[in-house]
């Protein structure tokens, strides 16, 4: 079972894979490209960045087959969220094109994942200070609902993967998210 789990920054997906994998132990953790990649990024986000954030994530996710028992921290459709935030919100570094490329890129991505949970900001329960960009993370929160549930760029096909919404506390999370794993596969 190949699991990523989406939301913009600060809404509790690391700590979600964190009490998942203890739960969870066969499953092998994904961490968000940001971390694992080598490259330095501004401290400001670029669409070049986080274009190559989900050039990166693809790559990891061609690594497994169906049957893996894997859990991405970020979904393909995390980096398009972002990149059309920074167009709506007219960031110097928006680029149309890289957010065309990137869409294309997230249709290939997501035909390899079977189920995307999203956690959206406002069920959050964290803490977020200024510094974290609140209109940059509302926007992208926005985005996410309408290109995961709403499937408003057509990147969703022939039923999958599956997407669900997870609210509550972390542990209501992880109940819904373990309910909607078939028993055979935990």
């Amino acid at each position: 079972m190949r699991l990523a789990i989406s939301g913009t920054h600060c809404s509790g997906k690391s700590t979600l894979v964190e009490a998942f994998l203890l739960a969870h132990s066969q499953y092998i953790h994904e961490p968000e490209p940001y971390e694992q990649m080598q490259e330095s990024f501004s401290s400001e986000p670029s669409a070049e960045d986080f274009l190559h954030q989900l050039e990166y994530h693809r790559e990891r996710l061609q690594n497994y087959q169906p049957g893996d028992h894997v859990i991405f921290e970020r979904c393909a459709v995390d980096f398009v969220a972002y990149l059309q935030a920074l167009i709506e919100l007219r960031r110097d570094t928006a680029d149309v094109s890289v957010f065309e490329q990137a869409v294309d890129l997230a249709r290939e991505a997501i035909s390899l994942v079977d189920i995307i949970a999203l956690l959206p900001a406002n069920e959050s329960e964290i803490y977020v200070p200024a510094e974290e960009d609140p209109k940059l993370r509302a926007t992208v929160d926005r985005n996410l609902e309408r290109f995961l549930m709403d499937d408003e760029l057509e990147i969703l096909t022939a039923g999958k993967p599956v997407v669900l919404e997870l609210s509550g506390t972390t542990n209501q999370r992880l109940q819904m998210l373990e309910q909607a794993i078939p028993t055979q596969r935990l």
